[in-house]
């Protein structure tokens, strides 16, 4: 199976795609990433809209999407873009079209790009299960070619761009009954169009593959690029975004584990981040993720070659051939295997499979990935303190209470904790500090790869913790290692290309029969919260994303002068971030999710509100995913694998769904959120909020 998804997996390289003109601001080639957003205003409120897109383009937006939901939205473009024009706005726009192609024949003469939703642009999406033969399917595809040709022209007689925007949620009967609801369908959902489009000769094009789930979104944009390629057809831009991310720190986080993802192997030439927030706070977290690699080429060291496997293996996997020096790493190359790629890399890229491992206490095998809260650096440490490593202590009940964020290992370095620690909370010291205390088995040392390399160097019987980077990776310490059933490796990097070296590591493990569970350890340099939530979500999401990883821990550089009070915030900032990224790369649910669309001009309530009301009544349901849409274009098909849906159908109205399934088709909004629980209630999702007894201490 060609493997081949990216220019190279241990050097920065961008893709280099197709240049496509979008106004006077050209996507793709050589030019940098682009900032993207959309207008959440009303179309038919002309300086509404004018004044919101001069606000996007102060925040750094270089193109701006608005909605076209019909032709007299299409219309009035017009009057908004002649409006920006005589501001001195010169952005170019963009119509978002989703059932209407008169509004996009309309709109394609008057914006630089237009935006159609194969799923349904000119298809059928019914939720129906309709089984096609040959020849209906054929018959189909042959309407659509016909509904679809006029728009092509016009675009190509316009000079207008277009992007082809397959959503993971609005995929049409017609897919799904030949390809189901998975990365392929998506991505031939946008090759039917795509085609098309080269048979007018028209190429001005730009795709994307959203979804609101990390791992799908990511699978479908790498089998696109290797369909792209293998297929001879242009190597057009890539459109990037993880859809109804969310708000708030959740939503930066789910966007940064799927695009950061794509982006450390080269791919995307445009990002949206899209949050329910107002369009201007967008901007600035694309940007964020985009600047980390304007130098990534420069700053990263080389990351070396794998090495040679033993022979014979003593796992079944790792049996393929290995890469060649990263040297040799080059996208111009003509056989995938002579870049690293292809057949001879050790996972699937386009199917999550979670790396093959064995249980060591409760890491690997089928355990959810651990948490593991760094107080190594907190001069001193009390009861009250653990609840920075969610551990919540109360002094009138005299014991501890977990929260569903609580960590499960706490690394105390030279300092072990000097009091009983609650239950279901273990610790991890340095060597040395374990030797010092009596070799206690409730404590778990941490070793380096010398002392685990020495003469009979004391372990625990059943938990050992290793530290080590890809280049102590060698022989004899993978010899030992394949025999070893009661180490954890804790991998780490310093490298700037972090995310690459880390994922070579696991490469090396796969490849020599080394089974040992792995913690994902990243310290990052003093930045805003912000930025280190954003490069932690892109390195240990990223890998969490191919099934590498079973288990994070995060810290940062801060240095004691700096406070007891100080290192605590930053703990627990930490700890809640370690949750978002196992949450968002979904591999441990530990929250409510919520699949909340980023608002428009054809939203029917005040999302952001109205998502803020409903986190406060349900965010203690851990695991339950509630999808929030504000019309029915981001209905049930947007929301895609959502638990319960609470979408607008009307001014003051609202369906309430149970999966994909309407249950309620016209509730008052004002009675909209209960009788959403009152749904969950009725499938016992439904529990009340616990109330502490007491505030917690400190």
């Amino acid at each position: 199976m060609n493997k081949t998804y990216c220019p190279s997996l241990t050097e920065y390289k961008r893709r280099i795609s197709r240049e496509v003109k979008i106004g006077d601001l050209p996507m793709g080639g050589l030019n940098p990433i682009r900032v993207q957003s959309m207008t959440t205003v009303d179309t038919m409120d002309t300086l509404g809209s004018v004044e919101q897109t001069l606000r996007m383009v102060e925040a750094g937006c270089e193109y701006v999407r608005i909605t076209a939901p019909s032709v007299k939205e299409a219309q009035n473009l017009l009057e908004i873009k002649k409006e920006l024009r005589k501001r001195g706005c010169t952005v170019p726009l963009i119509a978002d079209i989703h059932f209407t192609p008169n509004a996009a024949e309309l709109a394609a003469r008057i914006v630089e790009k237009v935006r159609v939703n194969p799923g349904n642009y000119a298809d059928k999406k019914k939720f129906d299960v309709i089984e096609y033969t040959d020849s209906s399917y054929a018959a189909e595809v042959e309407r659509i070619r016909e509904r679809f040709r006029p728009l092509v022209q016009i675009c190509k007689q316009y000079g207008t761009a277009m992007r082809i925007g397959t959503n993971h949620g609005s995929l049409s009967d017609r897919i799904l009954s030949r390809y189901g609801d998975t990365p392929l369908g998506m991505v031939e959902s946008a090759l039917e169009f795509l085609r098309l489009c080269e048979e007018e000769n028209y190429y001005d094009v730009v795709l994307s593959m959203k979804a609101s789930n990390t791992q799908v979104m990511v699978q479908a944009y790498r089998l696109l690029v290797q369909k792209l390629d293998t297929e001879g057809l242009q190597p057009y831009p890539l459109h990037l975004g993880v859809t109804e991310a969310g708000e708030a720190e959740d939503g930066r986080i789910k966007s940064a584990v799927g695009i950061g993802t794509l982006l450390e192997d080269g791919l995307g030439d445009t990002v949206r981040v899209s949050l329910t927030e107002a369009p201007e706070a967008e901007a600035p977290v694309a940007k964020a993720l985009i600047d980390r690699y304007t130098n990534r080429a420069q700053e990263a060291r080389p990351i070396r070659p794998l090495t040679s496997p033993p022979s014979p293996l003593s796992s079944g996997e790792g049996k393929l051939a290995l890469e060649t020096d990263s040297k040799k790493l080059d996208a111009s190359s003509s056989s995938p295997e002579e870049r690293g790629l292809g057949s001879e890399v050790p996972i699937d890229p386009f199917q999550y499979h979670r790396r093959h491992t064995h249980e060591v206490a409760n890491f690997g095998g089928q355990n959810v990935p651990r948490v593991v809260a760094d107080l190594s650096r907190l001069p001193r440490l009390e009861y009250a303190d653990l609840r920075a490593a969610g551990h919540l202590y109360s002094s009138f009940l005299d014991k501890f209470q977990m929260s569903d964020l609580g960590a499960d290992y706490v690394y105390t370095g030279e300092r072990p904790v000097p009091f009983m620690l609650p239950n279901g909370l273990k610790e991890v010291v340095a060597h040395r500090a374990w030797m010092d205390a009596g070799q206690r088995s409730d404590h778990f040392p941490l070793l380096t790869a010398d002392t685990y390399l020495s003469n009979f160097p004391k372990l625990h019987p059943t938990l050992n913790f290793l530290l080590l980077e890809l280049s102590t990776l060698d022989a004899d310490l993978l010899a030992q290692l394949r025999q070893d059933r009661t180490v954890v490796l804790v991998l780490e990097t310093t490298n700037a290309h972090a995310m690459p070296e880390l994922r070579r590591a696991f490469f090396e493990l796969i490849n020599n029969g080394v089974t040992c569970p792995v913690v994902v350890r990243r310290t990052y340099t003093l930045e805003s919260p912000s930025q280190t939530q954003l490069d932690a979500a892109t390195d240990v999401g990223g890998l969490l994303i191919d099934g590498l990883g079973d288990g994070i821990s995060l810290c940062t550089d801060l240095l004691p002068e700096q406070g007891q009070e100080a290192w605590l915030r930053d703990i627990d900032q930490l700890n809640q971030l370690s949750f978002g990224i196992l949450q968002a790369a979904r591999t441990r649910m530990s929250k409510t999710e919520y699949i909340s669309c980023p608002s428009c001009g054809r939203t029917l309530f005040d999302l952001q509100e109205t998502t803020a009301m409903i986190r406060k009544r349900t965010d203690h349901l851990k695991g339950v995913k509630i999808g929030i849409m504000g019309c029915i274009v981001n209905g049930p098909g947007e929301m895609a694998d959502a638990d319960y849906g609470y979408v607008g159908v009307g001014k003051g109205k609202i369906a309430l769904y149970r999966g994909q399934e309407v249950i309620k088709k016209s509730v008052p909004e004002e009675q909209a959120v209960d009788q959403l629980i009152d749904l969950m209630r009725e499938d016992g999702r439904w529990m009340e909020k616990e109330l502490l007894e007491e505030p917690v201490a400190g």
